[in-house]
């Protein structure tokens, strides 16, 4: 006890000579302040900041973290300051799964950071890059209403799993635009290519919580996490291993660089032959990975989220209903033009779904507990009843585009036009 109480106060009268911000006292040994932490994980910052004040350090195990939770402060942070915090903190993932850390998600800012982000925004995910593959999002939007509307047809009513249906068209979006295949669903099913993927998305998520773990407290190594290094190599080899065997498909099969509808794994096999040095295969490999989990994964999530929202209110559900029919109409002809704004994987996948398709809730209540992490996903999956309205059947007959002049703004981050 004599010790515990030492150390508490030592570490006290250090961040104060350090002059470090003000922190939560005490810090516990090992530890720190990760006991201040309950779930969701925002909520709890946020009851943090009230209690101790808008700009916080905390030392979150093996980690120290500056909390800042004042508008103006993050905006100066943000802007004035941006450099200072360009960089990603080293954790394993990036380690792993970054590629040491070169990957455009954790590579630190500087010139190789640039030329990736430059690669991604110009060459990969343009307006008009974006906009030669639009045909891929119309067509599986139009695959995923046919699927949901031959689903309610057999069976009205049908509890729906919305998680897993979108999370399933964004990611066929993704990959189809990447090199064209499918690796998720019924027309994927059989395929020796897709079973591999899967397994290795599996593999990755299984490990991502283990990864965490040390990340913080990486002591934990000899407590019963001494195989997640190990584990982690290995799924990198694999994931590796399956890209570089795509790439070499597509190099092996492509061999016309005038086509218009270029993938994007042939976009960069063209950039390689003019800029080897800069378009390595492993600079394609890492590039696209991050494509295929930050495309895919956030999409589902959003998508879950805004329909949670809109079945908890479901009269703000009937005015966007009509307020989407009276814009596009029941015929599918476009009330304005802005075609790029409404390829939007999001806004494609909401709009459309709540034009053709009349939903309600299994039960009174719509369970809106929040999980963890930066996109703070739902824990308990959306569930929802689901009803195909009159008209799909005559549009899916005809085969009209699925398009909505639905999303505004811009981001700062590379392809907003997805």
């Amino acid at each position: 006890m004599l010790f515990l109480v030492l150390y508490i106060t030592t570490q006290h009268l250090l961040y104060k000579l350090q002059n470090l911000p003000p922190s939560p006292f005490p810090a516990l040994p090992f530890i720190g302040h990760l006991y201040l932490l309950k779930k969701p994980f925002h909520w709890a910052l946020s009851t943090i900041s009230k209690r101790y004040g808008p700009v916080l350090f905390l030392q979150l195990g093996s980690r120290q973290v500056l909390l800042v939770s004042s508008p103006l402060v993050a905006e100066e942070c943000l802007t004035k300051k941006d450099v200072i915090f360009a960089n990603r903190p080293s954790l394993l993932s990036g380690k792993y799964f970054g590629y040491n850390y070169t990957s455009l998600a954790w590579s630190p800012y500087g010139n190789h950071w640039r030329n990736l982000r430059r690669i991604s925004s110009i060459e990969l995910l343009s307006s008009h890059q974006v906009q030669m593959l639009s045909h891929i999002q119309r067509a599986e939007i139009l695959a995923l209403v046919r699927k949901l509307f031959h689903d309610t047809k057999d069976f009205p009513n049908k509890s729906v799993h919305v998680k897993s249906t979108l999370s399933e068209f964004s990611f066929n979006v993704i990959t189809r635009m990447i090199n064209g295949k499918k690796y998720s669903g019924k027309t994927a099913e059989g395929s020796k290519e897709a079973k591999i993927f899967q397994e290795i998305l599996t593999e990755t998520a299984l490990v991502a919580p283990e990864a965490n773990v040390l990340d913080f407290l990486p002591f934990m190594r000899w407590f019963g996490f001494k195989n997640t290094e190990k584990k982690m190599i290995s799924i990198q080899e694999k994931r590796d291993k399956f890209m570089q065997s795509v790439i070499e498909e597509q190099r092996s099969s492509f061999v016309d660089s005038a086509v218009k509808n270029k993938t994007m794994i042939e976009v960069l096999l063209d950039l390689q032959k003019a800029e080897p040095e800069n378009y390595t295969d492993e600079t394609i490999r890492n590039l696209l990975l991050v494509l295929i989990q930050a495309g895919s994964e956030t999409s589902g999530d959003t998508i879950e989220w805004a329909f949670s929202l809109l079945l908890d209110n479901p009269n703000v559900l009937k005015r966007a209903q009509a307020e989407i029919d009276n814009l596009v109409g029941k015929q599918r002809r476009r009330a304005c033009p802005g075609e790029n704004l409404a390829m939007r994987l999001v806004g494609l996948a909401l709009g459309s779904l709540i034009q053709c398709f009349d939903w309600n809730k299994i039960s009174e209540i719509v369970d809106m507990a929040e999980g963890t992490g930066i996109m703070a996903k739902k824990i308990e999956p959306l569930m929802a009843k689901c009803n195909h309205r009159s008209f799909v059947g005559d549009l899916l007959s005809i085969g009209h585009h699925m398009a909505f002049p639905i999303g505004r703004g811009r981001s700062l981050q590379p392809g907003p036009v997805l």
